[in-house]
């Protein structure tokens, strides 16, 4: 295992880094500015700020990084992207779009090039491509433990006399469907009750202006609405009628598409995360430089000379299991490397609010405010501990294939 960077993702580093210090972090306040300018009439709305940032990381050649294939993405591996996913995540509100690699248009874009039918292709792959719509995932529901897959209720009905797939139930934490330029959910239901265990869902598109699709609230995030990002929408499909070509994949494949849409979608949120600890931990380090309490820098308590050193060997950890699980993935694939994609998705949130938490510490007062990234980071890192199925989940995954290891033997 090499996870050295090669000169190419050398030059991908320096390119993203030039990006942020020139374009992004200058362009923070300004964001900022604008949304709480349009809080009160277009709280989901983009600022017209990041138009602008997308247009100068198109021009740098920063676009679609995340897809592997070259066709329509940079051609990099999960190893090769992790580190500019990284530098992405020291501004998570900004960077990531602005480069078109957030979530959860990477996810669907991912799914609708291998699973849509290149009519749907056309309609919705090509404009999330260029950036021009968003779309949402709808998959957690409110009335069932979403953790387990196999709870999800919405019900995916096929008429055969008008040849249509019709939707129906409740969804929750659709993230992105709040945004006016969130034309397509993405949307798995139960289409055979009855059938085999992992054989009882199917994933199927649907367009945001058809009749009986109701975007009835937003649910917050700490308090966040995370308008800028899109929102998180709890929607109403009651009786959704789409034709049957916009099914994804195969009847009652829906299951597989999901956990093949996660693997990429839990290992990008990873990454970010490790730029977002980053993040954090140069804010605390420059603070407790230039505050003093108690007649010396706040630098030279013991207590913060701890949070410090136990910061960077948090962080050092989790980054070399996230390349090794990106390296896995990239060798042996998503199956072969289920083992750490569960690790770091325990471990890599875990880290993040304990480092973020230190440097909101760190900066007293100032660090609960709004006056730094602080809180805003702490809030996405602490649903990172639910989003993409909770630590609880991954850690029993983790351990049941670790435990097939060791079959029971009466005799020890």
């Amino acid at each position: 295992m090499d996870f050295g960077y090669t000169p190419a993702v050398e030059q991908w580093r320096e390119r993203v880094q030039d990006f942020l210090d020139e374009v992004i972090y200058p362009a923070e306040p300004t964001f900022r500015d604008q949304v709480l300018a349009q809080a009160s009439t277009n709280p989901w709305g983009r600022p017209p700020i990041m138009e602008e940032l997308k247009v100068r990381a198109r021009e740098r050649g920063l676009w679609n990084l995340f897809l592997p294939g070259a066709e329509h993405g940079a051609g990099l591996t999960n190893l090769e992207y992790a580190p500019l996913a990284e530098l992405s995540g020291r501004s998570p509100m900004l960077a990531p779009e602005a480069m078109n690699c957030s979530a959860p248009d990477t996810g669907n874009m991912e799914v609708l090039e291998h699973f849509a039918k290149p009519v749907l292709q056309e309609r919705w792959l090509k404009p999330l491509l260029e950036g021009t719509i968003r779309s949402a995932y709808s998959m957690t529901e409110p009335d069932v433990a979403s953790s387990d897959a196999n709870n999800i209720a919405t019900r995916i009905e096929l008429d055969e006399s008008s040849d249509e797939l019709v939707v129906t139930g409740r969804k929750w934490w659709s993230s992105g469907a709040m945004a006016p330029e969130c034309k397509v959910a993405v949307v798995m239901g139960l289409s055979s009750p009855h059938g085999e265990k992992h054989r009882r869902h199917s994933m199927v598109l649907v367009p945001m202006d058809t009749p009986g699709v109701h975007v009835q609230r937003s649910t917050h995030v700490l308090g966040y609405p995370d308008g800028p990002h899109g929102g998180h929408g709890e929607i109403l499909y009651d009786a959704v009628r789409v034709p049957r070509d916009h099914l994804l994949g195969e009847w009652n494949g829906g299951f597989a598409i999901g956990q093949a849409r996660l693997g990429p979608g839990r290992i990008h949120h990873c990454m970010r995360l490790i730029g977002m600890a980053e993040r954090a931990y140069d804010l605390m380090c420059a603070r407790v430089q230039n505050r003093v309490a108690f007649g010396k820098p706040l630098a030279a308590q013991g207590v913060v000379q701890d949070w410090i050193a136990q910061s960077r060997i948090r962080i050092e950890q989790a980054r070399l299991l996230v390349l090794k699980t990106a390296w896995l993935m990239d060798t042996v694939g998503n199956r072969g490397a289920a083992v750490e994609i569960s690790a770091i998705k325990v471990a890599v949130p875990e880290m993040a609010t304990w480092v973020i938490d230190r440097a909101m510490q760190a900066h007293g007062g100032l660090g609960v405010s709004q006056d730094t990234p602080l809180p805003e980071l702490y809030a996405q890192a602490r649903m990172l501990h639910l989003a993409d199925g909770p630590d609880e989940v991954h850690t029993m995954a983790l351990a049941r294939r670790e435990l097939r290891r060791y079959p029971p033997n009466p005799q020890t």
